[in-house]
């Protein structure tokens, strides 16, 4: 193994020692006198985080940069330099600090601080692209620090209630901005088609509430649950004054989201080094006109299965089916220039063997059980509640809830409950 494998292979395990179980945080609350616990976003739990560790262009485009003098120590700062230094970021967006921001501002600086690194290198994957899709509908730039707190920028992130992509659509939502998804097609995943369609529905959302604030925190609860809390504040329309009547996890997401702002500019005060990051080659898409496997392009084209599945995360198999529509195929100018070159033989290279309609249904079969992996359950017992079943399970009240869609915590004997 020569030295540059060994350096990814321990940028990797450094990495994936942050998984923790944590799912909320604690923060006193002057109002009730105790302390409340915050639920975080989905992108500063371990799992999207550790997925983000799989990805090709991770294993491909990230390393650990040797010449990092960084000591890991991270130092503490008074209240007054946390405000300066937020002041001082190029945000048309307000970034106030309070002790729930510092919170969040620790989770990133101390537990999360190897998963930043990561960030830091896969923003330059990304950023470009939110950059450009905020552009065209005059969003204020900083917004593209939303899927660090929604998906750690893992375009295969799939949330705990069925969201998904590096921005995060629920179903109805993706499908309302223009994003098709079906049990071949997921584009909720395309970073560039979700970018746009995320741009546009920031962009709806700041003509409902004319508050960049309010609109973060629609796009995480949605606007519903942000004007019920403006009602239930007595028609404010500040955040920090409807923030008691939000729910859990969006009383935590604008802190986060300030939070992600100060690390992902400010890491270097932290002693956190950035991996170094060598761009990817170049690529560009081509229309497919029929059904089309990545078998067939890998093996006429000499692309790998691997990079095809990471530049065209909208396919949930190996299947792009083209004869409903053209789709595009994201590869390298040369892979595209040798698809061109096979002309309709690509099509019809091994068809009889690789389109069989039993074929097919294991593809999707598999895919749907991709998604549940890891998923654990457990039936109630008598006598059981929600706390004596979390501490079984090493888990929380907050997250068996947000698992199974409780309002409450009454639960009844024999039923089943997802705990992770």
């Amino acid at each position: 193994m020569n030295i540059q494998n060994i350096l990814t292979t321990g940028l990797l395990f450094m990495l994936s020692l942050t998984a923790t179980a944590q799912t909320e945080i604690s923060v006193y609350d002057d109002n009730i006198g105790q302390d409340e616990a915050i639920g975080l976003p989905e992108g500063m739990m371990s799992n999207e985080l550790d997925s983000l560790l799989r990805e090709w262009n991770a294993k491909n485009y990230l390393t650990f940069d040797e010449n990092c003098q960084s000591t890991g120590e991270n130092p503490t700062y008074t209240k007054e330099e946390y405000i300066t230094r937020l002041s001082h970021l190029p945000n048309v967006i307000d970034m106030p600090y309070n002790e729930v921001v510092r919170k969040f501002i620790d989770q990133y600086s101390g537990r999360l601080r190897r998963s930043v690194s990561l960030m830091l290198g896969a923003s330059n994957f990304y950023f470009p692209l939110f950059e450009e899709a905020l552009e065209a509908y005059q969003m204020p730039l900083e917004l593209r620090y939303l899927p660090i707190i929604e998906s750690a920028l893992n375009p295969g992130a799939t949330s705990r209630v069925g969201a998904a992509g590096l921005w995060q659509f629920m179903l109805a939502t993706g499908k309302q901005y223009g994003l098709e998804v079906t049990s071949l097609i997921d584009e909720r995943r395309d970073p560039i088609k979700s970018s746009y369609a995320a741009a546009r529905y920031l962009k709806d959302l700041y003509d409902i509430f004319g508050d960049w604030t309010l609109v973060i925190a629609s796009y995480n609860c949605g606007p519903q649950n942000v004007s019920k809390a403006i009602k239930r504040a007595g028609g404010s329309k500040d955040y920090w004054t409807i923030y008691p009547y939000l729910p859990s996890e969006t009383r935590g997401y604008v802190p986060a989201f300030i939070a992600a702002n100060y690390i992902m500019n400010y890491y270097c005060e932290h002693n956190i080094c950035p991996v170094n990051t060598k761009l990817p080659a170049a690529t560009d898409t081509i229309m497919v006109s029929h059904d089309i496997r990545f078998e067939q392009i890998n093996e006429i084209c000499g692309v790998s299965i691997e990079e095809l599945k990471a530049l065209n995360p909208q396919y949930r198999t190996n299947l792009i089916p083209g004869d409903a529509r053209p789709l595009p195929i994201r590869m390298s100018p040369e892979a595209i220039s040798a698809f061109i070159e096979a002309g309709d033989s690509i099509y019809n290279h091994r068809a009889d063997e690789l389109f069989s309609k039993k074929e097919v249904e294991v593809a999707v079969q598999s895919a749907a059980a991709s998604r549940n992996h890891g998923a654990r359950y457990v039936t109630v017992r008598a006598g059981d509640t929600l706390g004596a079943i979390a501490r079984r399970n090493h888990t929380t009240v907050n997250n068996i809830k947000r698992l199974n869609g409780l309002r409450s915590s009454t639960i009844r004997t024999g039923k089943r409950l997802r705990v992770r």
